[in-house]
């Protein structure tokens, strides 16, 4: 099982994240990637509140050029959730074309498209046939029947993350779109909540960041809920009800996916996250493999990875998500809820 991981521009030793990528390429499936001043699922690579790195546009093509020559796949990410006055213009549709056959031109041809947009999936079907084109995990396809809506127009299909630890719904799911000849993907370390009604909410706001910034806003209003949330430690239990799949728990997706997804694109120590996910193993606080990461709600304490019990894995993927009659994660959070020391 290989990876497919997010591009930053440098890693936790301050190195070109792409240059270490490119030292364990036999792990790499693919490199995701947002262009300069594109709205994604994420804050621009380049701008801050209008100060521009002029040099970040240069820097990511050197990278994706490196990353192409050693066989590592580049997957464009067009995820952001709006739009606005946009969302099916002849303008977004250029730009979106631009952006394609400029990194053709400049040796870094773009192999996949990752969108929760089905006009740009059209858009990118119609004139690039030799481009895989997938649903991104914003779009919330957690059904078959979902999937054959929109069959037609991807390539892939990001499953709902609240179905990642449902190992038998997910070969169910798998049966459906091998039988169509389309790819299944998963996300496995989503920080998210799980089930959040503020998810719309949260991914639209992002996808205007940059309008947001320059806005006059109320300022003790955190656009993302799940932090209003967690500050009442009360709710930190739900924290071991979300969706992330354990680097020691990989294992149990071996044969259904020849690669997942690892979100790294704003993690403070990426290649320390994307080795444990290689090696299958993690000691420490397992909020920091997650993005987002909430450590910040702990005060001092940790969720220590290495004190799950040995039957979680089991135990969630067989759950019925009845929560309200039953205490295991609870249990568990007591378990694996500690201080914070050296050694964790």
């Amino acid at each position: 099982m290989k990876f497919s991981v997010g591009y930053q521009l440098q890693d936790e030793n301050n190195r070109p994240l792409a240059q270490s990528l490119c030292e364990i390429s036999e792990h790499i499936y693919e490199v995701y990637f947002p262009w300069i001043s594109t709205e994604t699922g994420r804050s621009s690579l380049a701008d801050n509140r209008g100060k521009i790195n002029w040099n970040s546009q240069a820097f990511l093509e050197e990278d994706l050029l490196m990353l192409k020559k050693k066989g590592i796949r580049l997957n464009l990410l067009l995820n952001g959730n709006c739009y606005g006055k946009m969302a099916v213009s002849k303008y977004l549709r250029n730009k979106i074309h631009s952006i394609i056959d400029h990194l053709a031109e400049t040796g870094c041809a773009v192999d996949t498209v990752t969108t929760a947009s089905p006009f740009i999936a059209s858009m990118i079907k119609e004139k690039y046939t030799d481009i895989d084109v997938t649903a991104s995990v914003n779009m919330g396809i957690g059904t078959i029947r979902g999937i054959g809506y929109l069959k037609d127009i991807f390539d892939g299909f990001y499953l709902k993350r609240e179905h990642n630890r449902n190992i038998e719904y997910i070969k169910e799911v798998k049966a459906y779109t091998d039988s169509i000849n389309k790819k299944l993907n998963i996300l496995v370390n989503s920080g998210c909540m799980s089930h959040c009604p503020m998810q719309t909410f949260h991914d639209n706001a992002v996808s205007h960041e940059q309008e947001l910034l320059e806005t006059d806003n109320v300022t003790d209003y955190e656009i993302a809920g799940c932090w209003n949330y967690y500050s009442k430690k009360d709710n930190l239990p739900s924290l071991i009800q979300n969706t992330w799949i354990r680097p020691e728990d990989l294992y149990n997706y071996e044969g259904l996916f020849s690669h997942v997804k690892i979100a790294t694109r704003t993690n403070e120590r990426p290649l320390n996250l994307i080795k444990s996910y290689i090696d299958r193993s993690f000691y420490g606080n397992v909020l920091s493999l997650l993005e987002p990461n909430h450590s910040s709600v702990l005060g001092g304490y940790t969720i220590d990875n290495k004190s799950f019990p040995r039957d979680f894995f089991k135990r969630t993927s067989e759950c019925n998500n009845k929560c309200q009659g039953c205490n295991y994660c609870n249990e568990v959070f007591e378990m694996t809820y500690k201080k914070l020391t050296a050694e964790i």
